[in-house]
């Protein structure tokens, strides 16, 4: 659980506050900062400002010399519709509560970049996820068709509070490293069917002593998971722990540079909170249960970067990025333990087997005179599988467009500008646990990422 200290410093660190994060690439977004993200999400080789901790420290160090202060945020604009494909029924994710959506993110932090060395600190949102269905639709319906009046929505986010150093070790080449704060908060309302928990049971991913409390019901339709709060930072379930990640650039001539970097899979401690287990029964209606919730082992993945740039003359410049995201190790299940507050329990790992994916970023710059234009792309594979997808975490688009600018204000600042486009992705599932009825997901979505930077 988060003390009251860790509050107050997290209130600080979001000194633009928000209500929470959507995906752009699974629970990532594209790129941290409007500089990576107008360039298609790379950022291993060349300089992306103090946004550069979040992938390669090692650019730190192409940063000029003398201190550096960024200021930004990002925005996110998500389209995403779920269809029962059995009854025709459809409903969209939009503003039925007060901390979903639209969803915005801070970017704060400081550089410094002396001789040999560089150093930074900062506050960014890694991504995460958000959706609110409401609680009339056919996804609040138990088994039977009994309509249960709950909600059905999810919030996760993960803020990285990395502290990086880089070093020229000679001409060519400079080392890098960060160690990061991670904090992670999750909403989720989530109701499965008398189906879907059957079929937990008979794979034995649902044990405890609630199991027979459940099954002894005399027309158990479903149950209903809840552990949300209503508030901008604070949610439901939550941890701190561990990340970091090294890198290093080489440069071959001046304007062309390699770049490698690996991200650590954080190490989070599981995320706790309060919660509702709340029976369905058709007989005797709904039976809740207050009690304590356990989000296990769910940890951000580990994922190796290389990247090239290269400066053509004063005005063009390319760069492109290659990522290995490693999620099939970090998300095998979602381990969700409850504790009921007379002592009796249950724990479901509800299946998502996601897979490794490989991501290609390509990014074009043309500056002239105090502006710099950029443009790129992003392709990935994907990494959810359609027998395991939940309409509460549609996290689905991967391939992206992207557009943006830099503007100097005076020679010791600028605004940067980023806009991305999700390309609508669509995937269907049919398949018990996830679900208990047919259904379509189509998510598309637009961001924006706008920064301040002032250079003294």
């Amino acid at each position: 659980m988060i003390t009251n200290k860790k509050y107050a410093i997290g209130s600080l660190l979001f000194s633009v506050s928000f209500n929470a994060l959507a995906t752009s690439d699974v629970y990532r977004f594209v790129g941290h900062g409007p500089i990576s993200a107008g360039m298609g999400g790379a950022a291993t080789a060349f300089d992306v400002g103090v946004a550069g901790i979040m992938t390669n420290p090692a650019t730190l160090s192409l940063a000029k010399s003398g201190s550096q202060v960024h200021v930004g945020m990002d925005a996110v604009f998500v389209d995403i519709s779920v269809k029962n494909t059995a009854t025709g029924e459809s409903l969209d994710s939009q503003d039925h509560s007060n901390n979903r959506g639209p969803y915005v993110a801070p970017q704060l932090a400081y550089m410094y970049r002396g001789e040999r060395f560089a150093f930074g600190a900062g506050a960014f949102a890694r991504g995460g996820v958000g959706t609110e269905y409401g609680k009339n639709s056919f996804l609040s319906r138990a088994t039977g068709g009994l309509n249960t009046g709950l909600e059905v929505s999810s919030r996760l986010m993960t803020l990285n509070i990395p502290v990086a150093a880089s070093y020229d070790v000679n001409e060519r080449l400079t080392i890098g490293a960060a160690v990061d704060a991670v904090w992670q908060g999750l909403n989720l309302d989530l109701l499965l069917g008398a189906d879907q928990v059957g079929s937990l049971l008979g794979s034995g991913r649902a044990r405890g002593g609630l199991v027979p409390v459940l099954g002894g019901l005399p027309d158990m339709r479903g149950a209903h998971l809840s552990f949300t709060k209503n508030q901008p930072i604070a949610s439901g379930a939550d941890a701190w722990g561990m990340g970091g990640r090294i890198g290093l650039i080489y440069k071959f001539s001046k304007d062309t540079i390699f770049g490698a970097a690996y991200s650590l899979e954080s190490s989070l401690n599981d995320m706790e909170g309060d919660a509702t287990l709340t029976a369905i029964d058709g007989v005797a209606g709904q039976i809740p249960l207050n009690g304590k919730i356990h989000v296990k082992d769910f940890q951000s993945p580990a994922q190796f970067n290389i990247g090239f740039s290269h400066k053509f003359d004063d005005h063009w410049m390319v760069a492109a990025d290659i990522s290995r995201i490693f999620w099939g190790k970090a998300v095998k299940d979602i381990k969700v333990g409850f504790v009921a507050d007379n002592g009796a329990n249950i724990d479901i790992d509800l299946p998502q087997d996601y897979k490794d994916q490989t991501a290609l970023s390509l990014g074009v710059a043309y500056t002239r005179g105090d502006w710099t234009i950029r443009g790129g792309a992003r392709f990935a594979t994907q990494a959810l599988r359609s027998e395991t997808l939940l309409a509460v975490i549609p996290s689905i688009p991967n391939t992206f467009g992207t557009l943006g600018f830099s503007y100097k204000l005076s020679p010791a600042s600028n605004i940067d500008f980023a806009w991305t486009h999700s390309f609508e992705e669509k995937m269907r599932t049919s398949s018990l646990p996830t679900t208990s009825a047919p259904f379509e997901v189509k998510h598309a979505q637009d961001s924006a990422s706008i920064a301040y930077v002032y250079q003294f």
